[in-house]
């Protein structure tokens, strides 16, 4: 699976870390054209963080060019500090913007995006972990954009059932969230507060609050894992109720994340995807460059198209 020579880097100190060399398929184009100047100077002239920048995604131009954005709202400092995360991390972040979801809906009315995704840090600092800031985001947007969809890609609420039933019973047309890794490797992976289980629980708490809420969750492949715990995992998420599944390869955004463990490759990509149609997700996106927002709209239509039929 992982097919690329190990290169030693010396980093200070005499010591020497290795990193897997990235394969030819591991490519990404050059941001460039209308959409994606038109966003990044509306967003940043509207204080706006996108998932797409903070994150270093490499489908940044792609999705903006067919006018699908992720913005990440309540700030770019996180309560939490996973080590697949490139963004900033602090137990005391700064106070909500209270002009964002205003400012958010002006952004995306101007842009004329067909789809939206909202996601956020988490903020474990807030009485309601920001859920009163979301929904606000939401009704903003809805209001203010004319047949634009809206997915909310959110933090587990630390579980709370009061606050997971209002986000299951929002406007929104999809609610996502993302288990990132396997059972046995989340512990290494992610924030000590962040847990399998409660991953899972969350996903299944959306799906009792409403059972025809469109669900969305998400795997990072490439930290270690092995084929039986992918499978172990998908099985997991699908009986949570979780219509749409998306899988992609870790990238190690810095030095201090996780390394990179094993690239896999398009092929394996291809073959999870058809085990995961097969336990019976109604659309799964698997590739080496797939991130959990990645063209969004094109998961939602595909998903609701097929169930017209």
């Amino acid at each position: 699976m992982i097919g690329t020579p190990v290169v030693l880097v010396i980093i200070s100190d005499n010591k020497m870390t290795a990193y897997l060399k990235k394969p030819d398929w591991i490519r990404s184009k050059v941001p460039s054209g209308a959409n994606f100047k038109a966003i990044s100077h509306l967003r940043h002239h509207g204080n706006l963080a996108t998932v797409c920048e903070e994150a270093k995604c490499p489908n940044q131009w792609e999705c903006w060019k067919k006018g699908t954005a992720t913005f990440m709202i309540m700030g770019d400092t996180c309560t939490r500090n996973c080590r697949f995360c490139s963004v900033k991390t602090s137990k005391t972040p700064p106070a909500l913007d209270q002009e964002e979801p205003r400012k958010l809906a002006e952004t995306l009315r101007t842009l004329k995006l067909k789809y939206a995704v909202i996601t956020s840090v988490d903020r474990d600092d807030l009485p309601d972990l920001g859920v009163d800031h979301y929904l606000r985001c939401l009704e903003e947007i809805k209001n203010s954009c004319d047949n634009i969809l809206v997915e909310l890609l959110i933090p587990d609420f630390q579980g709370r059932l009061d606050l997971l039933e209002r986000m299951a019973n929002s406007q929104a047309d999809v609610v996502g969230h993302n288990l990132e890794c396997t059972r046995d490797l989340t512990r290494k992976i992610r924030d000590p507060r962040a847990s399998y289980e409660g991953s899972l629980g969350v996903l299944k708490t959306l799906h009792r609050f409403n059972p025809e809420l469109v669900l969305k969750s998400s795997l990072m492949l490439g930290f270690g894992e092995t084929e039986a715990e992918v499978l172990e995992t998908m099985a997991d998420i699908r009986e949570t109720g979780t219509n749409i599944l998306t899988l992609g390869q870790y990238l190690q955004p810095n030095r201090r994340s996780a390394p990179v463990e094993a690239y896999i490759t398009p092929e394996k990509f291809d073959w999870y995807r058809e085990e995961g149609l097969k336990l019976g997700f109604e659309y799964v996106a698997s590739g080496p460059l797939v991130r959990s927002s990645y063209l969004a709209a094109e998961h939602y239509l595909s998903f609701k198209l097929k169930n017209r039929l």
